[in-house]
């Protein structure tokens, strides 16, 4: 049996410190400029993990020396992009919130989250799947088929 489920409505506080641990190991301690931000997500969240058949999913694992909380996290969305050479049906996969709570590390739970969210995009018909990965995270990914794609993408924040 798999320690990996799929996320569920009353996991959506967890999955947002998850989501926290992630954004403090790649930009630092957001301190008391991200105050709020989880309380606003919430409800948003709690909506969206109580949709099995949409275009978002969330695998976790439970800790196994805390319970109630949640030891690894990882979310991924579906998106439609017109079809192309390679992906003519145009889903595209987008990894995101990739976690691990810092004293449940180095125990595979973010490879098993990662091969069940992979298989979910192969179910939803995604022709390829994009991530952005931290320098420490990338020999996961590597192992998991994924390769470096020289990307042009550009941002603007509104």
């Amino acid at each position: 049996m798999s320690l990996v489920r799929r996320a569920r409505p009353e996991d959506a506080g967890e999955v947002l410190r998850l989501r926290q641990v992630m954004i403090d190991s790649l930009w630092g301690d957001g301190g008391d400029a991200a105050a709020g931000w989880q309380s606003e997500s919430l409800p948003g969240l709690r909506e969206r993990l109580a949709g099995d058949d949409g275009d978002f999913a969330a695998f976790v694992v439970d800790h196994p020396g805390r319970p109630g909380t949640l030891a690894a996290l990882v979310a991924g969305t579906v998106e439609y992009r017109i079809g192309k050479p390679g992906n003519p049906l145009g889903r595209v996969g987008y990894v995101f919130s990739v976690a691990t709570d810092p004293d449940a590390r180095r125990r595979g739970y973010a490879r098993a989250c990662m091969e069940e969210l992979l298989a979910w995009f192969r179910a939803r018909g995604a022709g390829h799947v994009l991530l952005n990965a931290s320098p420490e995270a990338e020999p996961l990914y590597t192992a998991l088929g994924f390769a470096r794609d020289p990307d042009p993408s550009m941002r603007l924040s509104l």
